[in-house]
């Protein structure tokens, strides 16, 4: 077997200059005294110009489109006189979307947030960020809707393919340098959805209960660490309530969490139609998106008229253009602006793309060692997901399409501005032409999958069967259950029992149910895997690539076993992209508190549940072994071996299993390592206090006394625990 990677095309991009930001907005320096002048120069009219904005869109007949904006999410003015350019918006975390099309261009997709997060490599998810960041900068825009970190709470929510995983830790870290990545082109990135947006269901009006200590020790711990570790210039607020109050007029959390305690200098800007009334202004809020989508455009005359009558009103208008012209600043975008027109080298991003794609495959199920296929196989079947036509893509607003338009779009239904948002898109790059590709000499054969008893006869003829079966998710709803849909887990098990040499590839939004995963001979988690996605699912099948994924989430065994079996308000509330809570409809509540902060491996292990596959979890050509572990404070060292005959990667992985108090289990470090085979190497991760503290009062305390780590192949084998011994310590908040 053969393992090439595009690791030396990624060295020589990282290793090349980039614009780096001199003052980030989490610093109360040169940004934001340049600001402070720049607001001591407006005149009264123009302190209300930089506060709200439109959505970029041709929404209706009465919408006029600035003729200097570049169709996308949203469009807010400059100030010439000043010299301060208009703030150009687009989504998403996953690339430049489409935007229906209308800027008649095409973007490089970067698979879905949940592949991204399976690699557990910053280094590489940064290299993506850069990557679209610079897209974003030649379409002519200065600030990307990026850093998508809210926590899979519940794995049907329809958004999970956009974000980062369950635990804080591992999302904050990889979303801290996403944001690294984009902003290094002199643009703003934005951080979102602050905060526990953990459902598309009512998610305008959903009512999150959940206490202080439980939010601060895992969504909002999340935020924290990827707002450290990216210093975004923006802070995007989220739909819906938290503790009774719409999060984009939440007091507690961005006044007294993000802006006080975290010492956030950047600004809030809201989600798009999630402005309640003016006073989310005082609430915290310091840009209204989208007005079209709101009921009111409050942050412009209205806010004016309150400013012009009381000083404090006048007093927060200043700290709103403040916060805003900090993160101007401090992206540089006075000095460096952006005009649509720049040059996009696609091949190259492409290469970015697929390497983080092969890098997100995790290998589930590999008996008898089917994978990989050896390129000498002479009679291969391929099997449904329209896999000689492209692959997946998430819907909604981080849609990204590339050259040519998609490979198929198909409407789903519906009317309305939106409606184009419901269509399952697939990127041009077919998995069945790659593997012609790259075993020529093999007979390929394809069935659509629509006709059971058709594809189990032709399986029966086959030396090898390849079955691709898909869920498709997108922004606005949730999914109804954990099973494949359109018949796709019968048409599985039938073509498993017609020839066990079954290998089945997903492309999900999130975690599934295998009620046929006994009878198959391997699983490969492909995600939505972008732009060259087909290329990354061929050479993991084929062995180009040695699969080094891991899950960043639970796949649960049963919904049964998940803290809410069925999802709060999903039986009376139908999809909404932005709709408002319905005339008569009861009160939604969802209740946080009932996992709290132990979310997804956490919750199993405190109620003693084994999933399908835990956190963690993923399989390789090699084999690898974790030892040694040695604790010094928070500081543990510890050897990885690769004992297999084949080059590989693995991640290595250290748990908290136990505080003073008792068992308690926390992702507390992690390493993706790549060795030779025989070579070993010793691995240093140092520990973040607040993983092993807990949230007391107002602040984080770790107890005296007796820790225990262990090292683990994912949440559920975990090694034989080591003690440490650690003082008592409080933290700030």
């Amino acid at each position: 077997m053969k393992f090439v990677t595009l690791s030396a095309t990624l060295t020589a991009l990282l290793c090349s200059t980039s614009p780096v930001l001199a003052q980030s907005p989490g610093d109360d320096g040169s940004a934001q005294a340049r600001a402070r002048e720049t607001v001591a120069a407006m005149r009264p009219e123009e302190k209300t110009v930089l506060t709200h904005g439109i959505m970029a869109l041709p929404l209706g007949p009465g919408m006029v489109m600035p003729e200097d904006a570049v169709p996308g999410a949203g469009y807010i003015p400059g100030i010439a006189r000043l010299g301060i350019a208009p703030l150009k918006e687009t989504d998403a975390s996953l690339g430049v979307s489409y935007a229906a099309g209308l800027r008649k261009d095409n973007s490089t997709a970067l698979p879905s947030g949940l592949s991204m997060a399976s690699s557990w490599n910053p280094q590489l998810i940064e290299e993506g960020g850069r990557m679209i960041g610079s897209e974003a900068r030649a379409k002519g825009f200065n600030v990307m809707l990026a850093g998508g970190v809210n926590l899979m709470r519940d794995p049907r929510n329809g958004r999970n393919f956009e974000y980062l995983g369950e635990d804080p830790l591992l999302a904050g870290t990889l979303v801290g340098h996403a944001i690294r990545g984009v902003q290094s082109n002199n643009i703003i990135s934005t951080i979102k959805h602050i905060a526990l947006n953990g459902q598309e269901t009512g998610r305008h009006f959903v009512d999150v209960q959940i206490s202080e200590a439980n939010a601060r020790e895992s969504d909002l711990l999340a935020f924290q660490i990827g707002i450290e570790i990216g210093q975004p210039g923006s802070v995007m607020c989220a739909y819906n309530r938290v503790l009774g109050e719409q999060a984009c007029a939440s007091d507690w959390l961005l006044n007294k969490v993000l802006k006080q305690d975290w010492g956030f200098k950047g600004f809030v800007m809201s989600d798009w139609g999630a402005v309640p009334d003016l006073n989310a202004a005082m609430k915290g809020l310091d840009q209204q998106s989208g007005e079209q989508l709101d009921t009111e455009v409050f942050f412009g005359d209205k806010l004016a008229a309150a400013a012009a009558r009381d000083p404090a009103w006048a007093k927060r208008l200043d700290d709103m253009n403040t916060r805003i012209l900090t993160a101007y600043y401090a992206a540089g975008l006075d000095k460096n602006p952006v005009a649509p027109g720049g040059r996009i080298d696609f091949e190259a991003n492409a290469k970015v793309a697929q390497e983080v794609a092969a890098q997100g495959i995790v290998l589930l199920r590999n008996e008898r060692d089917a994978l990989p296929l050896a390129k000498t196989a002479r009679n291969i079947l391929v099997v449904g997901g329209l896999a000689t036509t492209g692959v997946m893509s998430g819907a909604g607003s981080s849609q990204v399409i590339g050259e040519g338009g998609p490979a198929a779009s198909i409407p789903l239904g519906g009317t309305g501005p939106f409606a184009s948002f419901a269509n399952i898109a697939y990127h041009r790059s077919s998995p069945f032409a790659a593997m012609e590709k790259m075993a020529p000499e093999a007979k390929l054969r394809f069935r659509t999958g629509r006709s059971v008893s058709e594809a189990a006869a032709a399986a029966k003829t086959a030396d090898v069967v390849i079955v691709f079966a898909n869920q498709w998710s997108g922004e606005g709803f949730d999914q109804a259950d954990l099973a494949l849909p359109e018949g796709q887990d019968a048409l599985i098990a039938a073509v498993a029992a017609a020839n066990p040499n079954t290998i089945v590839v997903l492309q999900t939004g999130g975690p599934v149910l295998m009620p046929w995963l006994e009878s198959t001979a391997a699983v490969v988690q492909a995600w939505y895997p972008g732009i060259r996605g087909g290329e990354a699912i061929a050479s993991v099948l084929f062995g180009e690539t040695n699969p080094s994924g891991h899950l960043p989430i639970t796949f649960p065994a049963s919904e049964a076993d998940l803290p809410r079996p069925v999802l709060d308000g999903f039986d009376r509330l139908e999809p909404d992209f932005i709709g408002r809570k319905p005339a008569g409809a009861a009160p939604l509540t969802a209740n946080y508190d009932i996992e709290g902060s132990d979310l997804g491996y956490r919750w199993n292990a405190r109620q003693g549940h084994k999933a399908l596959f835990p956190f963690g979890f993923g399989l390789s050509y090699s084999r690898f072994e974790t030892s040694q572990l040695k604790m010094k404070g928070l500081s543990a060292t510890f050897t990885v071996k690769n004992s297999g005959k084949v080059k590989g990667a693995t991640v290595a992985q250290l748990y908290m299993t136990a505080n003073p108090a008792g068992p308690q289990q926390r992702l507390a470090g992690f390493k993706r390592v790549e060795l030779e085979p025989g070579a070993s190497q010793t691995v240093t991760v140092s520990i973040d206090p607040r993983i092993v503290a807990e949230y007391v009062g107002n602040g984080w305390e770790i107890a005296p006394g007796s820790y225990s780590f262990a090292l683990g192949e994912n949440a559920e084998q975990l090694g034989t625990p080591v003690k440490a011994v650690l003082p008592a310590r409080k933290i700030k908040p």
